[in-house]
């Protein structure tokens, strides 16, 4: 969704929601590793480190990283989502901290996709990040007045789509991207990232701007088959859905997260069992799904850290269940929803200095290698006792069992894994198999089990 302008803040919480209408498009990360590792205001620099030390070896396939533009000063986060250039200039890091970080993180055998503010410009006047002047509607050398959109009132009405396309999202400037020069200057910009080696894009509030203008940018790119995730929020009844964005490339999938939230809260875990399409969300090769973000988190919409276990729990089951493809947010903690990222984005070591790092949490961590090795397995054996305890399987690969109960759990499950021993990734005991392809098993209130083919021992 839309990000902050500096006095409207709380509008945040209010832009952005859209339709749906389930076409298939372009598929979900390509590869056998399609799980995401969110580093939100994470420094270039930390970055590359934890691709190295974590996220390599843990299997995630793709890190994104926050804008990378100049943008306007301040401590707040929002800041990053108002970009007054396209050098790479921001609090995160130079051109040179970008270019290393990503040529660390293939390396380490993680693809890099960046948050890409393309939508608008910024509020006020200044001076940027990278010592660039502004006024709003004048980026010398990049945009002037002309190259705005004639709408400069707010976003305000989400079932007219001129209003919500060609308007302000929170009193930022609103570039006029049917416009040849704005969509030559997006194109520019995306091909030098493109040129340092970055392997896709998310589209910030991809929502606000025409799906064909999207399609024309990404068609300009000197690979116009990039990776390609779009924000667009759902919203009951409104004039923008996110269907229409599909034909260009995988669409965030909100409904997910905010379901997600209230089925843990207050629902039954067995009302999973058909999770995704089955709901009418999104077809799965084209959902990009997540547990929460960094704007819902702090909005209330969906679960966030603070939500502990619960939360944990909801992870567990977005990576073993086999619907779009998953981010996992990491990001920091806070009080203040408005609040930056701690030492300016520099993260010294996880679980310090407020670094929540929910990508490294060893129940998280563990399941990407798990989603990894059922890849292209269907759901089999699904059980559940009516109400939040629930297990699965994915075909002879895999198998989960959750319990949200208040209470422990003992049974006898039933799985088509071959006999033998494995590792319960979940807390690093073993699980025996037998003949029948049966366990038995006791699980805590609040804890899970992930067994899988080809980790025996732990």
């Amino acid at each position: 969704m839309a990000r902050r302008t500096l006095p409207v803040a709380a509008a945040l919480t209010a832009a952005a929601l859209v339709g749906m209408t389930p076409t298939t498009a372009e598929a979900s990360p390509p590869g056998t590793k399609d799980v995401t590792a969110v580093l939100f205001e994470w420094n270039y620099a930390s970055v590359a480190k934890e691709c190295t030390s974590t996220l390599g070896p843990a299997g995630y396939g793709y890190v994104q990283v926050s804008p990378p533009a100049e943008h306007i000063q301040g401590s707040q986060w929002w800041t990053s989502y108002q970009p007054v250039s396209y050098k790479i200039a921001g609090r995160l890091g130079d051109r040179t901290a970008f270019r290393d970080m990503v040529n660390t993180c293939h390396a380490a055998g993680v693809k890099v996709v960046v948050d890409t503010v393309v939508n608008h410009m910024s509020a006020g006047s200044g001076t940027g990040t990278g010592g660039s002047s502004y006024t709003k509607y004048d980026y010398p050398g990049l945009y002037s007045s002309y190259d705005f959109d004639d709408c400069t009132s707010q976003v305000s009405n989400y079932s007219d789509r001129w209003n919500v396309q060609h308007c302000e999202l929170v009193g930022l400037a609103d570039l006029d991207t049917g416009e040849e020069y704005v969509r030559k200057t997006i194109a520019g910009y995306m091909n030098d990232l493109l040129g340092l080696g970055v392997d896709g894009f998310r589209i910030d509030a991809a929502k606000h701007i025409p799906a064909d203008d999207l399609a024309n940018i990404k068609s300009r790119l000197s690979n116009p088959s990039v990776y390609w995730k779009q924000e667009v929020i759902y919203g009951a009844g409104e004039a923008v859905q996110p269907g229409e964005y599909t034909g260009n490339g995988d669409v965030q999938e909100f409904r997910y997260a905010y379901d997600l939230k209230r089925v843990f809260n207050s629902e039954k875990l067995a009302y999973l069992n058909n999770y995704g399409e089955g709901w009418g969300y999104l077809g799965s090769s084209s959902a990009g799904v997540f547990v929460d973000n960094h704007d819902t988190e702090r909005n209330g919409s969906t679960l966030n850290y603070k939500n502990g276990a619960t939360y944990t729990l909801a992870n567990v089951y977005m990576l073993a269940w086999p619907y779009g493809a998953p981010d996992i947010n990491s990001g920091y903690e806070w009080s203040d929803a408005d609040a930056g990222p701690p030492n300016g984005g520099r993260v010294n070591a996880c679980w310090q200095d407020g670094w929540k790092c929910q990508h490294a949490w060893p129940e998280i961590k563990s399941m990407v290698a798990f989603r990894n090795a059922t890849r292209g397995q269907a759901v089999g054996n699904w059980w559940d006792n009516g109400n939040n305890a629930i297990a699965f399987g994915r075909g002879a690969k895999g198998y989960v069992a959750i319990n949200h109960e208040s209470s422990s759990l003992t049974r006898t499950y039933q799985t088509s894994l071959p006999a033998g021993t494995y590792c319960n990734v979940q807390n690093n005991t073993t699980v025996s198999v037998n003949s029948s392809g049966q366990f038995t098993a006791t699980l805590g209130s609040n804890t899970a089990l992930a067994i899988y083919a080809g980790k025996s021992s732990c």
